[in-house]
């Protein structure tokens, strides 16, 4: 029997429609690269998306076009957000941690109309300039009192807005069309794009806000530090207009001293990032003797979280979840709210499950599977390759089916490349990166694991463990720590005493490195790649 009920397409520009006229409450704070603090209303900033939807197509921008950006977390990135996807354009957005070459690659791949910029990236612009595609515009995200000086042609943001009208005639759009475009940055070759829909985008907004209310509700004030430039900041730019929460939002500064003094400011709650950044953080309220007074909630994504850090803000009164995705996957998976049937559980076993990555968001599915690709047991002790699928997965990746046909299983479920357990009652435990495990006499050794041991030491700041080839054993691991003091380093005896509760002696590291430094990827990973690269020809102590 068919059912009886309209069907209106779902459109990313209904979600602040809906801001403006029901949550007058909720604002966006921006920290501008002209060096002030500026805050707007979902109400003022739904007038200015028109505007700027009116200027975007002055600039002939039609339905399908991709506009990119290079921009900070910040008001105007928020509203070509939505411009662009209530005119039916594409927002392209464009980590600028990437390499030049990568850059140009995905913004001609991408075939960009526009590129918007904030005013830190006018040398990076200067620089790919006659690399860029013909006719590309290229938009100061400034004032006219703040353009830059720069032989290039470019438009000022203001000026384009100034004189078109604050309201839009939005298009039906179907609800399948494309609103976003993000690439993939830890990979080799070259980035792989991800192009979501209205109807994933507007999803995923309602999926994450039912899963993480802790962050999500009205009156809350959230500080994204995760890059709009990052998969879309996690969703933070849709879900929090929606259930009306205030976006704090800090642009270029993310050091702990600068994130600090904002959420002291602003009265931030809710704080979404990745380790890298927290732990800056963490060393700034230590300094200070105070954690920010009202930051009670923590995301944290993007990869594994050490044990040792949640415990940390725990310890401070801020609850942590720990949350896993994947830009595929829009990007939110799983989130690491406990279950009320956990609330009896002693402090130390809730703190082994914040560390585990949490159960899936409604709408995604996950499985397990061995090397011939049969479904394995979700029963916490089986290990196999995660794969995903849901109505916020990509089926395929942007103009490149030679990836897309490697990415999927025979049931079509995407391949993470991560490899996992699953428990019986739905908590995900990724193991590691296939490509990061270590494989020793035809045993595995998990570098997570070892990670997040070495990083309870109180003389460790950071920490990598990586693969180095052994003529007998295949791999071994060495560490790679950075001291908290330079000057009193631990020793690998040292850690071996905190593993060897945890793990057999075979899976200890055989050596450990100092570094002042870990190198990172374009979205604040620890980047193996780099150190793998860094230790090649590396000689293990008994491998000589």
């Amino acid at each position: 029997m068919q059912a009886m009920m309209m069907n209106m397409p779902l459109r990313v520009i209904d979600i602040l429609s809906h801001a403006a006229a029901n949550h007058p409450g909720g604002e966006i704070v921006s920290v501008r690269c002209e060096g002030d603090i500026h805050r707007e209303t979902y109400a003022q900033a739904f007038e200015r998306t028109a505007q700027l939807a009116h200027a975007l197509k002055g600039l002939g921008v039609d339905e399908g076009d991709r506009v990119a950006t290079l921009a900070w977390n910040g008001y105007r990135h928020f509203e070509l957000y939505y411009a662009t996807a209530g005119m039916g354009a594409v927002c392209h957005t464009i980590n600028p941690r990437l390499s030049a070459e990568q850059m140009l690659y995905i913004i001609n791949h991408a075939s960009d109309k526009v590129l918007c910029f904030d005013l830190t990236f006018v040398p990076l612009i200067e620089a790919l300039s006659d690399h860029l595609p013909d006719g590309m515009k290229l938009v100061a995200m400034t004032d006219r009192a703040h353009m830059p000086e720069s032989a290039l042609d470019l438009l000022c943001y203001e000026d384009l807005l100034a004189d078109h009208p604050q309201s839009y005639d939005w298009p039906i759009l179907d609800e399948d069309s494309a609103v976003g475009l993000c690439y993939t940055s830890g990979t080799t070759g070259n980035p792989k794009g991800a192009l979501y829909s209205q109807r994933s985008t507007v999803l995923h907004a309602l999926f994450v806000t039912v899963s993480v209310p802790r962050s999500l509700h009205e009156g809350s004030r959230i500080l994204p530090v995760v890059p709009m430039f990052h998969v879309n900041s996690w969703g933070l730019p849709y879900a929090a207009p929606l259930i009306g929460a205030s976006l704090i939002m800090p642009g270029a500064k993310l050091d702990g001293a600068s994130l600090h003094d904002l959420m002291q400011t602003e009265q931030v709650n809710a704080a979404w990032g990745v380790p890298t950044v927290w732990m800056g953080l963490r060393a700034e309220i230590d300094a200070r003797g105070a954690k920010p007074s009202a930051l009670d909630q923590m995301v944290v994504g993007g990869s594994a979280a050490a044990r040792e850090l949640i415990a940390y803000f725990e310890g401070h009164d801020v609850d942590v979840c720990h949350a896993w995705g994947m830009t595929e996957l829009s990007p939110v998976g799983t989130h690491g709210q406990l279950p009320s049937t956990m609330n009896d559980l002693s402090d130390d076993e809730k703190l082994d499950m914040k560390a585990l990555q949490g159960r899936r968001i409604f709408g995604v599915d996950l499985k397990i599977s061995d090397e011939e690709g049969a479904s394995l047991p979700h029963d916490g002790k089986a290990i196999g390759e995660l794969h995903v699928r849901g109505n916020t997965v990509i089926s395929g990746y942007f103009n490149n089916p030679e990836a897309s046909d490697a990415a999927f299983d025979a049931e079509g479920w995407f391949a993470t490349g991560d490899v996992a357990s699953i428990s019986a009652d739905g908590f995900l435990s990724i193991q590691d990166r296939a490509k990061d495990l270590i494989k020793s006499g035809g045993e595995w050794i998990s570098s997570i694991d070892l990670e997040n041991m070495a990083m309870a030491h109180p003389k460790v700041a950071n920490c990598a463990v990586i693969a180095i080839p052994h003529p007998k054993w295949d791999e071994r691991p060495i560490i790679v720590v950075v001291p908290n003091d330079p000057q009193d380093p631990p020793s690998l005896g040292d850690l071996h005493g905190l593993m060897s509760e945890h793990v057999a002696k075979w899976q200890l590291p055989d050596a450990m490195e100092l570094i002042e430094d870990l190198p990172l990827t374009a979205t604040g990973k620890v980047s193996k790649l780099t150190l793998r690269q860094k230790f090649d020809g590396y000689v293990l102590p008994d491998a000589h």
